[in-house]
């Protein structure tokens, strides 16, 4: 059990420690010189047949509330200490706060010094304590009443502290993977790198290769050692130290986590709920530039509120903290937010989604989504959000990654939920039913096409997706339709679907002017032809021509341009590729058209034209002057 002292300064939280585990937590020159705690002090307290207690003595002083932050992160108890003389003051109630916003469940007030005030002063003081803790998650917690200088209370406090290590509920293992919260990293002759912290999750082993999060450097875990003692392993709810190799001092300080390979991805937004204290006096304004505080983490923020508003004092409700640099997060991960000058506590609460997107477009779903995520038992969140996107599946990777769930747990749930997988790297998954009644949609929508037009050799994908499910991703759908052309339901002829029971009724003298034409429009390549041009090389009567080339357009077959020149599917696929190539050969991904009309080999008016049709197709997207991948070729054109 980790247990956290918080409380105004001066009032004994060091003292405290070190008459339970016998450790001056002051470790610091200066903290002994000044009498006062200015970083986070660390002591370990084992008693007969209970789990060994670890503490984390924190800074009472204003000046250090940052440090008191990275303090009470992943702690299961908290001790908030009282002294009897002085009785409540602002750190008593920031720190109350804080924990509170933490959402730490457990814990005991003490009162100190109580050999230095009468007896009437201990109780008014009781009646404070007692009133600061209503509407907190604390209220009703035992008060218990010690003097350091008389030892009075201390049996008493021991035994709570025993009583509740040995009560508290074991902490999940399995099913997750390994993450660390560093709040101190330096360095030992002989062994190297040392980072201390709290295991959050899972567990760690010598020689277990790791990743630096948010820096992405590669470790390789030499030794682990807690309290003092060399281990082989350290579980979640345990503090322990790690000698690493492979990273300096300076790269994996305070801030840092230390995590599994697949648990590192550095994020710059995160959806929220957020928590006003009421004690402000005024609410939290559209783009207030704020404190992050997020396990050890501090990084400055802006809070923005949908539609510009305000999030009033005393009230909870979402918001975006958009990050001034990347961190690592995780949803369900608990925070505080400070004011500009890192002088007040303004409020805190719970990451949701910690890979936030920049722009919701349909914001009734994102609610919907944030109310699932809120979920804080990651089957319930699962079962939330597969109910919420029966229409389009949903990233299972990312769901995964943002709670913490290792593959083989995740497939078991979706399992149990009846869900199943429609498409890979990344992830997308469905339920049965939805995916039932997805496939009969789709299937209906290839049959209607088929009745309206027999000629034609199927229906174009992009214009199925858009009538069966137009808020699928081109890449999800198309992954699907694979799955149904396996299961011979349908046939996939590029970008046309078909039933696999579909003959074409198109008349004999348009499979012979198809014959004729497509030699002719092979040969013209990228300089393609009009419809004019076309007749004349063939010897066909150029409206009878036209009135084909527009039916090609229509099922996908032909691509036509502004200067009514017309393109083979397989000449637009190769020009996908080469503005493909373009676009990755350059450090920004961008290309101009002047670089893609050298490369294809025509004059600068054909070149946009065909550019045009590429962004029409979502393969590219123009960017000022320039032009950016967008959508892959095979989601647009389907397997090559």
């Amino acid at each position: 059990m980790i247990v956290a002292t918080a409380g105004h300064i001066d009032h004994g939280k060091s003292t405290l420690v070190k008459a339970l585990s016998g450790v001056d937590t002051d470790r610091l020159p200066e903290e002994r010189a000044r009498g006062i705690s200015i970083d986070l002090g660390f002591a370990y307290l084992t008693l007969a047949e209970t789990p060994t207690i670890g503490f984390v003595d924190v800074p009472g002083h204003e000046r250090f509330v940052r440090n008191m932050l990275a303090g009470v992160c992943g702690i299961d108890y908290v001790m908030l200490v009282v002294a009897a003389d002085d009785g409540v003051m602002p750190q008593t109630i920031e720190h109350l706060s804080i924990v509170n916003l933490l959402g730490v469940q457990a814990g005991v007030a003490v009162l100190t010094k109580v050999d230095r005030v009468s007896t009437e002063r201990v109780a008014e003081v009781r009646q404070q304590v007692r009133a600061c803790l209503n509407d907190t998650n604390l209220a009703g917690i035992d008060i218990v009443e010690c003097s350091a200088m008389t030892q009075s209370g201390f049996p008493e406090l021991r035994n709570r502290l025993a009583y509740a290590a040995r009560e508290l509920h074991p902490k999940k293992l399995e099913g997750q993977s390994f993450r660390f919260a560093i709040d101190r990293s330096f360095s030992i002759v002989g062994s190297g790198t040392v980072v201390t912290g709290t295991v959050f999750a899972h567990q760690v082993r010598v020689g277990d290769r790791l990743t630096i999060s948010p820096a992405g450097i590669s470790v390789r875990v030499r030794g682990i050692h807690k309290n003092s003692v060399a281990v082989t392993e350290a579980r979640v709810g345990e503090r322990c130290a790690l000698n690493i190799v492979g990273v300096s001092t300076a790269d994996c300080g305070r801030g840092n986590w230390l995590v599994a390979p697949t648990l590192h991805a550095p994020t710059t937004r995160l959806d929220v709920s957020l928590t006003v204290l009421s004690t402000e006096t005024h609410g939290l304004a559209h783009w207030t530039q704020v404190h992050l505080h997020v396990g050890t983490t501090e990084v400055v923020a802006h809070v923005s509120i949908r539609r510009g508003g305000t999030l009033a004092f005393g009230a909870t409700g979402h918001a975006q903290l958009v990050l001034s640099h990347a961190i690592a997060c995780l949803s369900g991960d608990r925070f505080i937010v400070r004011d500009q000058s890192a002088q007040r506590t303004l409020g805190g609460g719970t990451v949701l989604d910690p890979f936030a997107r920049q722009r919701v477009r349909q914001k009734p779903l994102r609610d919907t989504e944030l109310a699932a995520l809120s979920h804080t038992e990651p089957r319930a969140a699962l079962a939330a959000m597969l109910s919420c996107h029966t229409d389009t599946g949903f990233d299972a990777d990312q769901f995964g990654r943002s709670l913490n769930i290792t593959q083989t747990e995740l497939s078991a749930m979706l399992k149990q939920l009846n869900a199943r997988v429609i498409a890979k790297e990344p992830t997308y998954v469905q339920l049965n039913e939805a995916h039932k009644k997805l496939t009969e949609r789709i299937l209906i929508e290839v049959q209607r096409h088929h009745r309206l037009e027999p000629q034609a050799a199927g229906i174009n994908l992009k214009e199925l997706r858009q009538r069966s499910a137009p808020h699928m991703k081109a890449t999800v759908f198309l992954s699907l339709l694979k799955s149904l052309a396996v299961e011979k339901q349908i046939v996939i002829l590029g970008a046309v679907i078909a039933l696999t029971s579909h003959q074409s009724t198109a008349n004999s003298s348009d499979q012979l002017m198809w014959q004729k034409i497509q030699p002719a429009l092979m040969t013209a390549g990228f300089k393609a032809l009009t419809a004019e041009a076309l007749a004349q090389s063939v010897g066909l009567k150029t409206l009878v021509l036209s009135e084909l080339l527009h039916r090609k357009v229509k099922e996908g077959e032909l691509y036509r341009v502004r200067s009514e020149r017309f393109f083979t599917r397989a000449n637009i696929i190769e020009l996908s590729k080469l503005a493909k190539q373009l676009a990755l050969a350059n450090p920004e991904q961008t290309f101009i058209a002047a670089q893609f009309r050298d490369i294809v080999g025509v004059n600068r008016m054909l070149a946009i034209e065909i550019l045009e049709v590429l962004d029409r197709l979502g393969i590219t997207q123009r960017v000022g002057d320039a032009r950016k991948l967008f959508k892959s070729i095979e989601s647009v054109f389907g397997p090559q």
